[in-house]
């Protein structure tokens, strides 16, 4: 995501990259429409706003309770403030710790926005079960496997113990430990993450 962002800020277009990480520990925060309105406030400009949808958030003010914008009014939105950009990058991370009833309204309207939005590119992490799902939504999707090797995590894990400021609270038994078990068990956990990417091909400048 930095790459891109490097790359859409010297290319000097009217290119956005914007994008958002899914955490398990705030699934009930992270509704669709959560997620929808923090990608919309990531495209959209302070001082910048188009006028229509400048109008429907006045309007949502009003609603019982002033529950803000309804979902489709959402999605309306975010394809609008889109069709202003040159080119949107939308990039989420760890899609598989959405809650499954969120994860698939968010695969929903991100099909809409990009079958509506052809300079809409879509990057999408998580791990192997969500591929199947993400399928459903993006059949011709590309996907590329991330497998961590047992070294990396080793180097990682030398470095963090490196830097450790309570150096007598570990003898070499436990650090022993920490760089055996550590590296295993992850291993275990991650070895079959994957990536699933959208076309998204170079900036060109």
């Amino acid at each position: 995501m930095d790459r891109l962002q490097d790359e859409a800020v010297r290319s000097r277009r009217n290119i956005k990259v914007i994008g958002l990480y899914c955490d398990y520990l705030d699934r009930k925060e992270q509704t669709v429409r959560n997620l929808l309105g923090a990608l919309l406030k990531q495209v959209i400009c302070i001082g910048d706003i188009p006028e229509d949808i400048r109008q429907v958030f006045e309007a949502a003010k009003g609603y019982l309770g002033g529950t803000g914008p309804r979902l489709s009014q959402l999605r309306q939105m975010l394809k609008t403030a889109i069709a202003s950009r040159d080119g949107v990058f939308i990039c989420i991370d760890a899609l598989d710790e959405a809650s499954p009833e969120h994860r698939f309204d968010l695969l929903d309207a991100l099909r809409e926005i990009s079958r509506e939005s052809p300079s809409v590119r879509i990057f999408l992490t998580g791990r192997p079960f969500v591929r199947s799902e993400v399928k459903k939504y993006f059949p011709g999707i590309q996907v590329i496997s991330v497998s961590p090797t047992t070294d990396d995590i080793k180097r990682y894990l030398t470095m963090k113990l490196d830097k450790d400021t309570l150096h007598d609270a570990m003898d070499g038994r436990l650090r022993e430990d920490i760089l055996r078990i550590i590296p295993a068990k992850i291993s275990e956990m991650y070895v079959e993450i994957s990536s699933t990417l959208v076309d998204i091909p170079t900036i060109h400048y």
